[in-house]
C-alpha cells in the first residue's frame, strides 16, 4: 500500500514535486547531485522504498539520472521528436522555459532550396529566421526557418525570442499546423556551429530538415535544424 500525505496525495508524488521545485527554481542544475534516498526518507518521514519510488519515477521521465554506486544526478533536458511540437512546446512539456537568441531575421532573395521546399516560385522572396535555441543558459540547437515573405513578413515584428513560432502562426495568421515531412541525417559541427552550440569542432550533430504543412496540406514553413546529439533523442516506433 502506498504511503499517502494528509491531503491524499501519494507520498512519493510529494517528494517528486519537492525535487522538481528546486530544479525548476535553478537551485539544482544538470549534473548536480540530488538528495539521496536515505536522506529523502528522513526529511519526508517516509520509508526508504517510498523515497526510492520517487527517484525511479523521475528517472523514467528523464528528470534525473541514477548511477549505480555513485548517486542520483539532475539530468540534462532532452528533446524527443515523436510529435510535431515547437521547441518552446517541447521545453514547456519538461516544465522548462525556452529562450532564443535571434541571429538573423530578414526578408531575402535567391534562396532556391528554400523556395523549392516551400513550393513557391524560385524568384519569390522568403523570410529567413535563424535562432540559437537554449534553456537555462545552455545552447541546445541552431534552427533556421524559412517562410513565404508575401504571407508572413509581419513575423519580423513578433517577439520570437521568447514566443513560440508555431503558436504565433496559429494565433496571428489563423494557420492550423498539421504534419511534417522530415529528413534526418548527421553532420559535423564546423567552427561557427561549434562556437554557437558550445561543442568541440567536428562534433556530431543531428540534422533535421522539416517541411511543415497546414491541416489543408499547404506548405507553411521549412526548418533546417542542427541539434546537439547529446541533448536530443529520436525515438521511433515500428510496426509489422
Amino acid at each position: 500500500m502506498l504511503a499517502k500525505s494528509p491531503n491524499g496525495i501519494p507520498a512519493y508524488r510529494r517528494i517528486e514535486g519537492a525535487i522538481r521545485k528546486v530544479i525548476e527554481a535553478g537551485e539544482l542544475k544538470p549534473g548536480d547531485v540530488v538528495t539521496s534516498e536515505r536522506e529523502l526518507a528522513r526529511v519526508h518521514d517516509v520509508s526508504l522504498m517510498t523515497a526510492r519510488q520517487a527517484l525511479v519515477s523521475l528517472e523514467r521521465e528523464g528528470v534525473v539520472e541514477r548511477r549505480r554506486g555513485v548517486g542520483t544526478f539532475v539530468a540534462a533536458p532532452k528533446i524527443h521528436f515523436n510529435k510535431l511540437m515547437s521547441y518552446t512546446e517541447q521545453m514547456g512539456s519538461r516544465r522548462l522555459t525556452a529562450e532564443s537568441k535571434i541571429l538573423f531575421a530578414k526578408v531575402i532573395d535567391n534562396e532556391q532550396d528554400a523556395t523549392a521546399r516551400l513550393s513557391i516560385s524560385p524568384k519569390s522572396r522568403v523570410l529567413k529566421l535563424e535562432r540559437l535555441r537554449h534553456v537555462a543558459g545552455e545552447p541546445f540547437a541552431l534552427e533556421t526557418c524559412y517562410l513565404s515573405a508575401e504571407q508572413f513578413s509581419g513575423l519580423l515584428s513578433a517577439p520570437l525570442r521568447t514566443a513560440s513560432l508555431f503558436s504565433t502562426l496559429e494565433r496571428d495568421y489563423g494557420v492550423e499546423l498539421g504534419y511534417s515531412d522530415e529528413e534526418v541525417d548527421a553532420t559535423m559541427a564546423d567552427p561557427g556551429m561549434a562556437e554557437l552550440l558550445g561543442v568541440p569542432k567536428r562534433e556530431p550533430l543531428l540534422r533535421i530538415r522539416q517541411v511543415i504543412y497546414s491541416t489543408k496540406g499547404v506548405v507553411i514553413l521549412y526548418v533546417l535544424g542542427l541539434y546537439r546529439s547529446d541533448r536530443h533523442n529520436l525515438l521511433i516506433r515500428r510496426y509489422r
